[in-house]
Order: structure tokens, then C-alpha cells, then sequence
């Protein structure tokens, strides 16, 4: 993409070219396992990369896209001292260990989405909200915040601020942020996905690991694999994430079956799934999330991401008998097989957790229903395993009852065939336990 002044390349010498690359595979799986991008860039340039590790988190930010809080101060603020001590308590119940706090600093406002050059501020907190105290709360818990940055796309303001804002995130034992650049444009001229915006993201990444903070870029540039050199880019959106289901028409039941093919390929995306009240219940009237909600289970595995956001209110979790592969599943993943694959039709994939001997299993379909009879010939010959299948209820679809989840479990081996039936718009998630 071209500059605002029509450039298209700045440089005041000789400079290096991107890779430009073609990925060709046999079959559609092939694609998924395929990790050249990532290898054509340089070494970690980090000498401590401690800091740096995987997570699952509760957000306050799906009650704010579904109309229950607001992101701007406001009798319903979800970024209040209170509500983010109730969700550190819920954290701490279920044994999730990071919470994103959007909407704690001054500058929102009820048109904060629109294309202008909003003021944010990245250090003072809005009244209701006190970051010491909930940060000193969370730490009594067990529980990390994560920060965010939300720019507006106005980078003059927040390129001014970026040191005080990370400083004061780094004092207060943040070491996750997540950083926004809501706007059709940079600084209402530039493209995101032009030089300026490239040399903007770069920047922001290696400042903020001065700082060792990682960063979740929201209206990001593609992925180009740059977390091999810097591994404290976790991952990004850069698609129609969960959020779109919450206030549009939404994403159809086959967005799933045809982004791991598309911009999966291109790296980690926090697509930010788990919404179980399917319906929405609290949410804007005609909307829902297109999906059974035993598929949103199955986008944990098929959709990678060393973060995963478990985006549901709190309350829709607590005492959900599905909830449990939420706590189990993990982010950290030792190896991954597909098992079967049709772009934008269904896929299922198998990992394996990095810190234990269990494996897990994710398969989704689009519209159309589904039997797979899948060969459990990737789990340890001669081992058994319980084998904790989540699915679809008999007669469901996205449209008709999608709430409604089964829970079997069966001993398994490498030399048998687990057999799945997914509904349409649906989904199956499975827990191999090694025994």
C-alpha cells in the first residue's frame, strides 16, 4: 500500500526486500502444518525470554461489544475497581490465571469507534477505576492483568505516551499488553498495511519488549512470522474475530472451516472464542454466535493462539458442565496433526500439550452436518487413554437448541476409531488423557 503522498517505498539507500512466498501442499492439512514463514525470519533477538509465556485469560470485554457495560465511564462501566475485583475472584475460582481490564483510562468516549483522532490517555485512570489497588488485588489472587492500549489509530498521541504507558504497566507487574488501532486509517492518512504501518508495528513490538511486555495487536498487519525473532509478539486479530457475532450480522457457520486455511497460515490469531450462552442472551436482540457451542470448545484446538481468550461473561461459565475442557485445554502445544480437511466445508485437528502426555482434538463443519470416523493413530502405541468427548446433542444445529452439549467419556488406544457426528454449524472437542 502506498503513502498518503503516493510513495510507494521510502529509503535513503539500499534496503532488503520481504520474503515473498507460495505455499503448495498436497492436501489442505498440509497447509496447516507448514511453518515456512516463520523459519525465513531471523533468530530470537531477545537474550531473556522468561517473561514470555503462554496463557489462557477472562476478559472485561465481551459484556462491553454486547451492549451489558460500557467502555467510556458510565453507570454501567465494565472497567470499574469493583467489577474487576469480581472478575480476579472468578479468575482465581476457575483457575485462570490472566484477566484483560479494557476501558480503565481516561479518553473513552461513546463514539471512541469512529474514524477520528481520539485522546487517549495510556497513564490516568478514570475515576471509578484504581490500577494499584486492582493490580495489588490480583496479585493476592494468583492472578496477572493484562493491559491495553487502545490508540484510536491516532498514533501522534500514543507514540507520545508509549514510554509512560509501558513504565507504568512494567511498575505495576503487567507484563501482557494488548494494543489497538481501531481506525481505517493510521493517524487518519496512512494505511495499517503500508510501509508507515509496517516500521509503526515493528517499533511498538521492540519498544514494548524493552519494557518485557508482550503484545496482542488488535486491527493489526498481517502476520509475517516476525515471533521467531521476537517471541513476545503473542498474536493478533487481523480477521473477523468472535466480536463481529456481538453487534453485525455475524460470522456464517463456514468462517471457521475456511480461516485456518486463510489467514491462519500466516500465524497465531486471538480470535477470542468460548461464548457458551450461545444466543447471547444479555446481548442486542436477532444476535448470536452461528455456532453449537460445542464447536466453540473445538476452536481452541483448531484455531492456534499461545493466548486464548475465554470470552464468555464469567457467570456463563460457573457451573457449566463444558466448562472443564475450558480449564484442561491448553495453549502450549508439543505437536500437531489434521486429521481431516476441506477449506471452508469442516477440518479437525489434533495436538499434543507441551507439558503433559495428553492430546487433544478439535472438528467443526460449516452448514452441513457431519460423521468422521477418525483414526487414533497419533496417540502412543500400546498407552491408554480416557478419552473425554464433548459434542453436539442429537438433533441440534446452530439454528435449533445450539446450547445443548453431550459429555461421554470412553477408553481408547492408537489402534481404535473414534467416531464423531457434528451438526450443522457444530462442532466436537476431545480430552485423550493418558492413563
Amino acid at each position: 500500500m502506498p503513502w498518503a503522498d503516493g510513495d510507494r517505498v521510502k529509503t535513503d539507500g539500499s534496503f532488503t526486500t520481504p520474503w515473498r512466498t507460495l505455499q503448495i501442499a498436497e492436501a489442505p492439512g498440509d497447509l496447516i502444518t507448514s511453518y515456512m514463514v516463520l523459519n525465513l525470519n531471523d533468530p530470537c533477538a531477545l537474550d531473556d525470554t522468561s517473561w514470555i509465556q503462554p496463557h489462557k485469560y477472562l476478559g472485561i470485554w465481551w459484556g462491553m461489544h454486547i451492549g451489558k457495560y460500557t467502555f467510556w465511564e458510565s453507570p454501567t462501566h465494565g472497567a470499574s475497581t469493583g467489577n474487576a475485583k469480581d472478575y480476579i475472584d472468578y479468575c482465581a475460582k476457575f483457575g485462570i490465571d490472566h484477566l484483560l481490564i479494557e476501558g480503565w483510562n481516561k479518553g473513552w468516549t461513546p463514539a471512541w469507534y469512529e474514524n477520528a483522532m481520539h485522546m487517549f490517555s495510556f497513564t490516568q485512570a478514570t475515576d471509578d477505576f484504581d490500577l494499584k489497588v486492582v493490580t495489588d488485588y490480583a496479585r493476592e489472587k494468583g492472578v496477572k492483568i493484562i493491559g491495553y492500549h487502545e490508540t484510536g489509530s491516532n498514533l501522534i498521541n500514543y507514540l507520545k505516551q508509549i514510554d509512560a504507558g509501558m513504565e507504568l504497566y512494567r511498575s505495576m507487574g503487567v507484563n501482557d499488553v494488548k494494543i489497538g488501532q481501531v481506525g481505517s486509517r493510521l493517524n487518519m492518512t496512512e494505511w495499517h498495511h503500508g510501509q508507515f504501518g509496517v516500521r509503526y508495528y515493528r517499533e511498538v513490538l521492540r519498544k514494548a519488549a524493552q519494557y518485557q511486555l508482550t503484545v496482542n495487536f488488535h486491527e493489526p498487519i498481517k502476520d509475517t512470522g516476525e515471533r521467531r525473532t521476537y517471541p513476545n509478539m503473542m498474536s493478533r486479530e487481523g480477521a473477523r474475530g468472535m466480536e463481529y457475532d456481538a453487534w453485525s450480522e455475524g460470522n456464517p457457520p463456514d468462517h471457521t472451516a475456511t480461516i485456518p486455511f486463510t489467514r491462519m497460515l500466516s500465524g497465531p490469531m486471538d480470535f477470542t472464542p468460548g461464548i457458551l450462552d450461545v444466543a447471547i442472551s444479555q446481548g442486542y436482540e436477532g444476535r448470536d454466535v452461528h455456532t453449537t457451542a460445542a464447536k466453540q470448545l473445538a476452536l481452541y484446538v483448531v484455531l492456534y493462539s499461545p493466548i486464548q481468550m475465554l470470552a464468555d461473561l464469567p457467570e456463563h461459565y460457573d457451573g457449566h458442565p463444558a466448562f472443564p475442557f475450558l480449564q484442561d485445554v491448553p495453549v502450549d502445544w508439543e505437536d500437531t496433526r489434521v486429521l481431516n480437511a476441506s477449506i471452508g466445508e469442516f477440518v479437525t485437528i489434533a495436538r499434543k500439550d507441551r507439558h503433559s502426555d495428553d492430546w487433544y482434538l478439535g472438528s467443526l463443519t460449516n452448514e452441513a452436518p457431519r460423521d468422521f470416523a477418525l483414526p487414533l493413530s497419533f496417540l502412543d502405541a500400546g498407552a491408554s487413554y480416557e478419552a473425554t468427548v464433548y459434542g453436539d446433542a442429537d438433533g441440534i444445529s446452530w439454528k435449533d437448541k445450539p446450547h445443548e452439549v453431550t459429555i461421554s467419556r470412553r477408553t481408547v488406544g492408537s489402534t481404535d476409531t473414534l467416531t464423531l457426528k457434528l451438526a450443522p454449524g457444530g462442532g466436537a472437542a476431545v480430552r485423550f488423557q493418558k492413563m
